[in-house]
Parts: C-alpha cells; sequence; structure tokens
C-alpha cells in the first residue's frame, strides 16, 4: 500500500481522533477551604471517610480497527467529584499522527455537573492546543486557549451568553442521576448537556434507547442505552462539512453505567458515526475501590495537565 492513501485516511483521524476525540472524551481545580472551625471540623470528617471512586479503561476503534486507548479516573466524595481522563492513538495512526491528549475536571453536583475549573492538552506529531477554564456556578470566568484561535470570518461568534450555565466536555461523562434517584431510571437518559470546550459551545442531546445487561472485565450488569444528537450553537462554521454532517447524524450513542456507592453513572460505551466509518470507545476494563487520593493521575494526565492548569487555580 502506498503512503498517499494513508495519509489520507489519517487526515480527518488526527482531526477528529486527536483532537475532537481527546476534548469529547476528555482541570486542575482548587476548592475554597473553608475558614471557621465548623467547617474544618466538618471537612475533616468527610475526609475520614474514603470517597468512592472509579477506573474505566478504554479500546478505541475506528471503522473496525482498534487506534487507541483511553482511560478515566474518578473521584467521588458526597457532592465533589475529580476526574481525569486521557487517550493516545496507538499503531499505524499514532505512529503518523503522534495523537494523545488528558484532561482534568472537578467540582460538585446536584440534579448536573457544576465545574469549578477544566484543562485539557492534547497533541499531534505537528502541533498542540491547550485549553483552561475556571468556572462558577456554570459561568466560565476565565478561559484560555494556547495557541489562540485563527479568526476565521465564517466561525459563529462565541457571545459572553454563550459561557453561562455550561459544562466542559469532561464533567460531560459525568451524569447524576435524575427524577426518582435510581441509576437505571430511563429518565437518567433524558438529558441536554450544554457544553463549551473553550472554543466551542454546543449541545448533545440524550434520549432513552434500552436498557441492557453487559458484562466486562470488572462490570456485570444492565446499563441504559441512550441515542446522542449533536446541535451547534457557536464557535463552529456552520457551511463546513464536518459540521452539517455531525448534525445530521443520526448513528450516535452511549451507554451509561452507574458507579458503585454513588448516585452517578459514566460512559461505557460511546459510538459516533464519522465520514470514514464508526468510532466507537468501549470500555475494557472497569475497576472501583481505593480513596480520593488513587486518582490523582489517569495515564498521561498528571504532567500535560499540571502544566495546562490556570494560575492562580
Amino acid at each position: 500500500m502506498s503512503a498517499t492513501p494513508v495519509r489520507r485516511m489519517i487526515k480527518p483521524v488526527t482531526k477528529h481522533a486527536a483532537g475532537r476525540l481527546a476534548v469529547s472524551l476528555l482541570a486542575v481545580a482548587a476548592l475554597a477551604a473553608p475558614t471557621d472551625a465548623a467547617a474544618r471540623a466538618s471537612r475533616s470528617k468527610r475526609a475520614a471517610a474514603a470517597a468512592a471512586t472509579v477506573a474505566v479503561d478504554y479500546g478505541i476503534n475506528l471503522a473496525g480497527l482498534p487506534i487507541g486507548t483511553a482511560r478515566l479516573a474518578g473521584s467521588f466524595d458526597r457532592d465533589r467529584y475529580l476526574m481525569d481522563v486521557s487517550a493516545v492513538l496507538t499503531g499505524l495512526v499514532g505512529a503518523i499522527t503522534g495523537g494523545k491528549g488528558s484532561a482534568r475536571a472537578s467540582g460538585s453536583f446536584t440534579a448536573a455537573p457544576q465545574p469549578g475549573a477544566f484543562a485539557i492538552a492534547t497533541q499531534t506529531a505537528s502541533s498542540g492546543i491547550a485549553v483552561r477554564m475556571a468556572l462558577a456556578h456554570g459561568n466560565v470566568v476565565q478561559a484560555e486557549v494556547t495557541p489562540p484561535l485563527v479568526d476565521m470570518q465564517d466561525r459563529v461568534p462565541v457571545t459572553a451568553a454563550n459561557k453561562r450555565g455550561i459544562i466542559d466536555p469532561v464533567s460531560a461523562l459525568l451524569m447524576p442521576t435524575q427524577g426518582r434517584g435510581e441509576p437505571l431510571d430511563p429518565e437518567n437518559c433524558n438529558r441536554t448537556l450544554p457544553v463549551f470546550d473553550g472554543a466551542t459551545r454546543f449541545n448533545v442531546v440524550l434520549n432513552y434507547a434500552e436498557t441492557r445487561p453487559v458484562q466486562k472485565p470488572g462490570y456485570a450488569g444492565p446499563v441504559l442505552v441512550c441515542t446522542a444528537r449533536y446541535q451547534a450553537v457557536a464557535g463552529h462554521r456552520p457551511d463546513r462539512p464536518g459540521v452539517k454532517f455531525m448534525e445530521e447524524n443520526r448513528e450516535m450513542s452511549v451507554w451509561l453505567a452507574p458507579v458503585e456507592g454513588t448516585r452517578v453513572l459514566i460512559p461505557l460505551r460511546i459510538s459516533v458515526l464519522t465520514t470514514i466509518g464508526t468510532n466507537i470507545i468501549e470500555a475494557t476494563r472497569w475497576s472501583q475501590g481505593g480513596t480520593a487520593g488513587a486518582t490523582g493521575t489517569a495515564g498521561a494526565a498528571g504532567t500535560s495537565v499540571a502544566q495546562a492548569s490556570l494560575s492562580g487555580q
């Protein structure tokens, strides 16, 4: 096989798998420390009990071919969360693109995540990008993209209103229980995720499809299967074929599995039809237990995300 067809196939993989995949799959947050004695005592009491933790390894396949791996590590302490996500492209795709990324998000949650900070760093053989955001009550109060985005005249402007009432791409992977609070209640599928990744604002609209049994190393039980739709809001280029394809895409779904000891669900499988085949990110191993300190790293997340953290955060 000549190098030209391979590189033609890899080019969209670089943009979508190494870039958007790392962002969508995939923040160092500093939670305000209580100053009064009663608050300090309450915090100490919470720290004495081990937080619920989960670590999930994923395989990434495109058009039936394995192209990479990913890992999610989360810690959940009552209504607080910390999540690390990392992804790396492997094999021929990885050798050509050098694609990898890592991200971290943390904050609190009730019916929906309320992130306090988010950071992500992605890299290919030819370029890299870092995004850092600080948030309060779902509103972006500080954001930085390095290097800055190129000003495209046909890009829909991101307004101040587009940065309010949002969640980051990593926090979007956290689904608190809704309705009656039962983890397998179909209502836990029915939600709209208002995502802002530092450059683009979009919605992911989920709807319940079915409940099915699943067996993976470390996890055996039912999962919720949700269909997904993409809605571009701002920061995108509406005439681009890729944007139009995603807005019309009906072949997207996510399987949600409950994290034991919490009232949250996280993806066990994500499937998205792309212009060159179906991209499937599916769990290969699921494990729970340990303490909050056990989730400090997720693959390559530690170094890259630390470098991308907001100063003063």
